[in-house]
């Protein structure tokens, strides 16, 4: 399989870069555009790379419905959309009330893309699977939220999610944010598929600062075998330190593209 990131937040080369995530993963001839970022940079970034999205993928997956990751959908139409319902709420921030939820619409969405809104997993093809609403069943994650709904109450971010790709029968675990818990996501994962070799997880993993869960997620992660490491965008410096004294991690940047 290959992954080819479009949006984050480091800039590579001459790619540009934003507060956001875009990946494109490729597996067995099918391409899944994995999160848009808020703008049309993923287009800009890939169209440097010769690739032209509009042409070469029919899907894409929306890792949950906040608008770094899902604004960008403004920009594409006529392809199928995966995610999870819950992606179209309102929501805010606690601390100011500003907005933290997507640009467009559910009707909006609705007439732009084949929507297939689901709770649960859905396999896209036999080896890669949009793993729906995540169980959060680790007791060092999701403890916690910055957000608040269209109601005034905390915001858990119930459809976060992610997608798995199966190869060789390991997997590799890709998030866009991972509020769910990263932890959560792989445990979710390996249920999913019966598979518990992780040879791989990418992508955002909320965690920003020195604190009890990292500790416990790096354990977790040496527990499971030290999967090739690639923590990214919502994962800030003090947690990328940590990942990197224990796992030598490097930093993904627009426009890298890994290959597994």
């Amino acid at each position: 399989m290959q992954l080819t990131v479009l949006v984050d937040n480091s800039a590579g080369s001459v790619f540009g870069a934003e507060h956001g995530l875009s990946y494109l993963v490729e597996s067995n001839g099918t391409k899944v555009l994995f999160d848009t970022g808020y703008t049309d940079l993923f287009k800009r970034n890939a169209q440097l790379l010769n690739l032209d999205l509009d042409r070469e993928i029919d899907t894409v997956v929306l890792s949950h419905g906040h608008w770094d990751h899902g604004d960008g959908l403004q920009h594409m139409e006529g392809k199928r959309l995966i995610t999870h319902p819950s992606s179209f709420i309102k929501r805010y921030r606690k601390r100011d009330h500003s907005n933290v939820g997507l640009k467009l619409t559910r009707e909006e969405i609705e007439g732009r893309y084949s929507l297939s809104a689901t709770e649960g997993p859905h396999y896209i093809t036999p080896d890669i699977l949009f793993l729906g609403a995540i169980p959060r069943k680790n007791d060092f994650e999701s403890k916690t939220t910055p957000f608040v709904d269209q109601n005034g109450d905390p915001d858990f971010v119930p459809d976060d999610s992610g997608i798995c790709i199966i190869q060789d029968q390991q997997l590799v675990v890709i998030s866009g944010c991972a509020h769910a818990g990263i932890c959560n996501i792989i445990d979710h994962a390996m249920e999913l598929t019966g598979i518990g070799q992780v040879k791989a997880v990418i992508g955002g993993f909320h965690l920003k600062h020195q604190s009890q869960q990292l500790k416990r997620t790096i354990a977790y992660l040496e527990e499971i075998g030290s999967p090739a490491l690639y923590p990214s965008h919502c994962t800030e410096l003090p947690a990328l330190a940590a990942f990197y004294d224990s796992f030598k991690i490097a930093q993904l940047k627009t426009g890298m593209i890994l290959n597994f």
